[in-house]
């Protein structure tokens, strides 16, 4: 269940001091800093999985500095992982400084100074995770903070959207399923930090798991290829096919039945929609890797229970609705 707060006052209101304090008591002691005689409005939601903080804050311009002062009177000891959902921000931390866009994320350490600056209104969400949960050392971590993540560079396209989706369902994860999904983001960041650190990321907890998200988004890019093949996924990944088996035996299942089955649902949900100009059954096999139209129909039988026409002919009748009496 999320926890939100909100703000919307106007200039030297005390509205401003209790955004401060709930600022300070869903992340750690900050000094504020908001632009003299505007307005301003902010919401902070948070939520909880196993034992991440997840939060989303959305609110005007302003900065926040984490001093040496601050650090000294607060033990806050956590890596924040910064998803910039709106606006922009510039993180300040260990020499460096990045400017976050929209889809980019960033680390930052409690443990030493750091500066975000929001230039103007911005949305950002905030993954505080227990240092102690992450494998690297304190100086590997020194390494990487305030760098920018882009969502389109190597894997990122696998973190950034993964973290995304976690934390905008938060409130809706069970506790358990929470706990789970806390380990899979913590997997994942240990991993892209030693992506980033030049290390072997299945040398790391979670290497498997992140490299696997990669290898069925590759087959869900390559479904429509019918000469995908399990030699040419693993060359792409730089991986031995016997190692490709291996990361989808925690799936109980093959990469060949992974890649059929993906290629059999999009079968399904093309020849559920409703259209006067309907393909044929035939290419809408071929248009997902199938070249064989026996095979097709026999493993959608087995999968579904009917031959591939008559979930067709089932799909437009139901959606038809009755027919009028």
């Amino acid at each position: 269940m999320s926890v939100v707060f909100s703000v919307r006052s106007t200039p030297d209101s005390e509205s401003l001091e209790h955004w401060q304090e709930e600022v300070f008591r869903t992340f750690v002691p900050l000094r504020i800093t908001l632009p003299k005689d505007e307005p301003f409005s902010g919401t902070i939601s948070t939520d909880w999985l196993g034992p991440l903080q997840t939060t989303t804050v959305d609110c005007d311009r302003g900065r926040v500095d984490r001093t040496p002062r601050l650090i000294a009177r607060d033990s806050s000891d956590h890596m924040y992982v910064g998803l910039q959902r709106g606006g922009h921000a510039h993180v300040d931390q260990d020499a460096r400084s990045a400017e976050l866009r929209p889809g980019d994320l960033a680390l930052y350490d409690t443990t030493r100074p750091y500066t975000l600056h929001f230039p103007h209104r911005f949305r950002m969400q905030v993954l505080l995770v227990p240092r102690s949960l992450l494998p690297q050392s304190e100086g590997d971590l020194r390494r990487f903070t305030a760098t920018a993540l882009h969502q389109d560079d190597g894997l990122g396209q696998v973190v950034v959207p993964f973290l995304q989706g976690v934390i905008d369902h938060a409130p809706d994860i069970t506790a358990e399923a929470g706990e789970r999904l806390a380990a899979n983001a913590v997997d994942l960041v240990g991993t892209l930090l030693a992506r980033r650190l030049g290390r072997d990321a299945e040398d790391t907890p979670g290497g498997s798991l992140a490299l696997l998200l990669r290898i069925k988004a590759f087959i869900d890019r390559h479904l429509a290829d019918p000469d995908l093949s399990l030699a040419a996924i693993a060359r792409e990944h730089r991986i031995s096919v016997r190692y490709l088996h291996r990361l989808f035996e925690s799936e109980s299942t093959t990469a060949a039945r992974w890649i059929q089955r993906r290629r059999l649902e999009e079968c399904r949900s093309e020849l559920s929609r409703r259209s006067t100009a309907a393909p044929t059954v035939s290419a809408v096999a071929r248009r997902w890797g199938f070249t064989n139209a026996a095979h097709f129909s026999r493993a959608f039988r087995a999968a579904y229970g009917v031959p591939p026409s008559r979930w067709r002919t089932g799909a437009q009748e139901e959606a038809s609705g009755p027919a009028p009496g």
